[in-house]
């Protein structure tokens, strides 16, 4: 029986990995932080980045991490530099689990002061060239507390090239293709109990206003599934990739704002994560919006 504060940081055997998310987990070196109500794995191999998101007692992973763009993590955008991704002319583009073709992102320093927190930091590589990006540092600060994953992300930018003002995935998340309803709240009321807009993203990318600074990916059959509050954000883009059930296939969100990178950019937010129905997802999201705005104290 597995205690409700309880860490793994190993280098999974066959055995373990089999009993956690297959077979992958036993080539890379995973990390999982879990308390008794939720479960979090990042992937040293990859940058750090967050391929794994369940309930403690679950052997279902929410994530989708199929390649080293699919995980919860950051990516970044700046100017065309003539590159090419599967033939695709492409941009600057640092993301923090590696390149399309499988080049891996450096993880640089990685902490656990705590059994339900560790910190991390990463060199990023170029999504479209698999470059290391050593102009980019990211950093990231995971906590989980009762049935939330708190992520303060950080970017620092120490290159001298100005990028244009680009959309920034904050962060880029990738989830289980049978979540395949987004939910979310779209009005001039927001934090009042509204009715939530429901729908099915297709291919390509969609665009929907969330005016309570969260979406949530569910099952339509059970109502239940991921949400994720990023308080700075107010729209997300979003699309739905593959045959369900299928290889490879996905559900996709990512909080945006647009900002451009320029010398001596730093920039730091921060995610939560819950799983749920969307009616808890929404109560558990709107106790944190009404913490984050109460007045200081003098």
């Amino acid at each position: 029986m597995r205690p409700r504060s309880s860490i793994v940081a190993v280098l999974l055997s066959a055995g373990i990995a089999g009993s956690v998310a297959g077979s992958a987990f036993a080539q890379e070196n995973w990390t999982f932080l879990d308390n008794g109500t939720v479960r979090l794995g990042v992937n040293h191999s990859e940058g750090a980045a967050i391929g794994w998101f369940s309930e403690s007692r679950s052997g279902e992973n929410l994530l989708n991490y199929y390649d080293q763009g699919r995980y919860l993590q950051q990516s970044w955008y700046g100017d065309p530099d003539g590159s090419d991704w599967n033939g695709k002319p492409w941009v600057w583009n640092p993301v923090q689990g590696g390149g399309w073709r499988g080049e891996k992102a450096k993880t640089l320093t990685f902490e656990t002061p705590s059994p339900t927190t560790l910190t991390s930091s990463s060199e990023p590589r170029h999504w479209a060239t698999g470059a290391p990006v050593p102009e980019v540092r990211f950093e990231q600060r995971i906590e989980l507390k009762g049935n939330l994953a708190e992520i303060r992300f950080r970017m620092t930018y120490s290159g001298e090239q100005s990028h244009a003002p680009r959309h920034q995935e904050l962060p880029a998340v990738f989830v289980n293709d049978r979540l395949s309803q987004l939910a979310h709240y779209e009005g001039d009321a927001p934090w009042t109990g509204g009715e939530l807009t429901r729908s099915q993203p297709g291919w390509p990318n969609e665009r929907r206003e969330i005016d309570e600074h969260w979406a949530a990916w569910v099952d339509p059959k059970t109502g239940k599934g991921i949400g994720v509050f990023v308080p700075i954000a107010d729209t997300v883009t979003c699309y739905r990739f593959g045959k369900p059930g299928g290889k490879g296939a996905c559900s996709y969100l990512a909080p945006v704002k647009t900002m451009a990178i320029t010398p001596g950019f730093q920039f730091e937010y921060r995610v939560w994560l819950t799983i749920g129905t969307v009616e808890e997802i929404r109560a558990r999201f709107a106790k944190l919006h009404a913490g984050l705005e109460k007045p200081k104290q003098p």
